[in-house]
């Protein structure tokens, strides 16, 4: 086979295909015209789309206002227009371009990435480039500085290649896609703490950026975009004038350095590329999620039919083009079911979040299961028996140090004899008073860690990566949609009306991602990936609820989903409790069988445990403890992740030691983040939530730069 022929057989962005194989068999002429079609066919349905966008808003415009606004931009024209004209001029037309920009710029770069990593589930929401231009962009906005369009724009270009530099480099590119969407997403978690922390840090110098990380069209004027759109022309230019490389990257590292490709270097520029189209799309519209997902996707299945769309000169412009129809699209579907005045405040991410959610889910439900996690160098490390026993008093030493300390410290500091009184009933007002109130957040500190880590130690065995956590399921993301509705629907509402709504949420979101996965055998890899699925369908509603209430509702919404233990009592701890008391001993006497899962799946069949019936019953265990930590004190990432990791480096594979270490080191990390959050700044507390998301980042990127050699 000639060179020349091996590239125009080169279809999909992720390697030849049958389909792209017999393209070449087909007829020039008969191609060509089904491609003249379907662009002919974009055209006029983003001519339809554009017209129906600039119509709507909070007054009306008709064709002779659209008409005399467009002659009074022409040079030479002293029509002034109206008032009409000039909101017309100043909002509406700044808010069609914004769409224009931002859906090309994220299908150009959900192309390109997909195209470098081989995945069909690469976007620079799954590769955590959005999140590190959103958390540069507010750290720079944090401490006062306002910069021009141009700086901006550089500061969310830094934030997203070092994010998308993390996520490719350690979760090693080309490995699957639930490696890859597992380490953007607990990195997007890690940034999204980082920035959380901030914005509630710096509430004053911050306001107005949380409706606008949820990715807003809004504009006044068009001073952004005319100076960012310049360099995603390029960028998108430069990234059609790669489409040929990019082609024969397709055929595989070796295929293309034999042809005179460099793939490192090819790899590099498209990187770049994309993500310099990212942060332009950051730096007018804020992270607009799951474009650059939908884009390449709708443009692939309109290639099983015209195989020419999947050659990547084609490919990117296609979905630059689908980027635009499905941005214009989310925006005009947001204010027809809205509202103008409300279609105006809710962000337009929350729209592409929701429907990106949604075909990330149709994805991972129709991918085979490549089994890409395998077993973990820390499910193969033995430690002896003296080993766990040092380790038990150890970690029970530290949790009971850390409790003494978080009894004493925080914005009234206490003595040791004040807690005795107390505990004797002979403490003074003011003493009764503190410790009624820290005492119990204490208890629900330790109980929520340890449900936690237990949780997260279960779904790692059962998913057997090391890379998951209780979050993945959609059970957390189910919780705080629960929760979210009653906090803004009945703002009086208990605390065991909020967690009874969080224990119902989760419920309903475990019975989804379980139902999906069970028709395909409950295989580990998409159950993983539906999960994250709905965990992005979930945020999108709690978003678009937050957005949609009065301030003050949003604001303990907010506080919640960041996870605290503010105001709880010792009635409140008991749901966690009982969860505990029930599941310990469960998984006590299932540690042989939750060695077994954890090995492979062949191994379990051949000793005769129903694989799939196991999985689902310690799956539900796992969802009952994140859904009582949840109810508890709201959302606190990381400790699933960290916790069951760190034991498992601790005392080895067994389940039988792993559990009680695991128990006790989520205890430990949320008790000291509880202390750190409400002693660093006093009176002013940070939440548990944002604490533990900033400890567990750093550990994250360790974990993934020790296991990128693992299969």
């Amino acid at each position: 086979m000639s060179t020349g022929s091996a590239e125009a057989e080169l279809a999909s962005p992720t390697g030849p295909t049958e389909t792209s194989l017999s393209a070449g068999t087909g007829r020039p002429a008969a191609r060509r015209v089904s491609l003249s079609l379907v662009s002919l066919a974009a055209l006029l349905l983003l001519l339809v789309l554009m017209a129906v966008h600039i119509s709507q808003g909070t007054a009306t415009v008709g064709v002779h206002t659209l008409w005399r606004a467009f002659t009074a931009l022409l040079p030479g024209s002293d029509d002034g227009g109206t008032q009409a004209d000039a909101v017309l001029v100043a909002s509406r037309l700044p808010r069609l371009a914004a769409g224009l920009a931002v859906g090309c710029a994220l299908g150009a770069a959900g192309a390109a990435l997909q195209s470098v990593s081989r995945n069909v589930l690469a976007s620079p929401d799954t590769l955590a480039v959005d999140a590190g231009a959103y958390l540069a962009v507010v750290t720079v906005a944090a401490f006062g500085i306002t910069l021009p369009p141009l700086m901006a724009g550089s500061t969310a270009l830094v934030g997203g290649l070092l994010a998308a530099g993390v996520v490719l480099g350690l979760g090693r590119a080309g490995a699957g896609p639930t490696r890859l969407v597992l380490a953007g997403s607990a990195l997007t978690l890690g940034l999204s703490g980082l920035t959380q922390m901030l914005l509630l840090l710096r509430a004053q110098q911050t306001t107005g950026l949380y409706a606008w990380g949820n990715g807003s069209l809004a504009q006044i004027g068009m001073q952004t975009i005319d100076r960012l759109a310049p360099i995603a022309v390029l960028a998108l230019a430069g990234l059609v004038v790669l489409g040929r490389r990019l082609d024969i990257l397709a055929l595989g590292d070796d295929g293309a350095a034999v042809v005179g490709v460099s793939p490192r270097l090819t790899r590099v520029l498209a990187v770049v590329l994309a993500v310099a189209l990212s942060a332009v799309s950051v730096t007018i519209a804020g992270p607009i999620g799951f474009v650059g997902l939908c884009a390449p996707a709708i443009v692939r299945l309109a290639g099983a039919r015209i195989p020419g769309l999947l050659r990547h000169r084609a490919f990117v412009p296609a979905s630059a083009v689908a980027g635009v129809l499905v941005v214009l699209g989310a925006d005009v579907l947001l204010r027809a079911l809205f509202g103008a005045q409300a279609g105006a405040a809710v962000p337009t991410g929350t729209v592409t979040s929701f429907f990106g959610a949604v075909v990330l889910v149709a994805l991972a439900y129709r991918s085979y299961d490549a089994g890409d996690a395998g077993p973990s160098v820390a499910f193969a490390r033995l430690r002896s028996r003296r080993a766990f026993v040092v380790t038990l008093v150890v970690l029970t030493t530290a949790l009971v140090v850390a409790v003494v300390a978080s009894t004493l410290l925080g914005d009234a500091p206490l003595l040791l004899g004040d807690v005795g009184n107390w505990f004797t009933g002979r403490s003074g007002r003011f003493v009764s008073f503190v410790l009624d109130s820290r005492m119990p957040r204490i208890a629900a500190a330790v109980l929520a860690g340890a449900a936690l880590a237990t949780a997260g130690t279960v779904v790692q065995a059962v998913s057997r990566n090391p890379l998951a956590e209780p979050g993945i399921l959609g059970v957390v993301g189910g919780a705080g949609v629960g929760a979210v509705v009653t906090l803004t629907v009945v703002p009086l509402a208990s605390f065991w009306a909020v967690g009874g709504s969080a224990l119902a949420g989760a419920t309903a979101a475990a019975v989804l991602v379980f139902g999906l996965a069970a028709r395909r055998g409950l295989e580990q890899n998409r159950l993983v990936l539906i999960g994250i699925g709905v965990s992005a369908g979930a945020a999108a509603l709690v978003s678009l609820l937050i957005v949609l209430t009065d301030p003050f509702n949003g604001t303990k919404a907010l506080t919640w989903l960041s996870g605290s233990t503010y105001g709880r009592t010792f009635p409140e701890t008991l749901p966690v409790l009982a969860a505990l008391a029930v599941a310990l001993p469960v998984l006590g006497a299932k540690r042989r069988e939750l060695d077994l899962v954890g090995l492979d799946a062949d191994t379990p069949r051949l000793l005769g445990i129903r694989l799939g019936t196991a999985r689902l019953g310690l799956l539900a265990i796992a969802v009952v403890l994140t859904a009582a930590a949840v109810a508890a004190v709201g959302v606190i990432g990381f400790v699933g992740l960290v916790a069951p990791h760190a034991a498992r480096a601790l005392v080895g594979q067994r389940h039988g030691r792993v559990l009680p270490v695991a128990a006790l080191l989520g205890s430990l990390l949320v008790v000291v983040a509880d202390t750190v959050g409400r002693t660093v700044i006093a009176p002013a507390q940070i939440p548990v939530g944002v604490v533990t998301a900033v400890i567990g980042a750093p550990y994250f990127a360790w974990l993934l730069w020790r296991s990128k050699g693992d299969r």
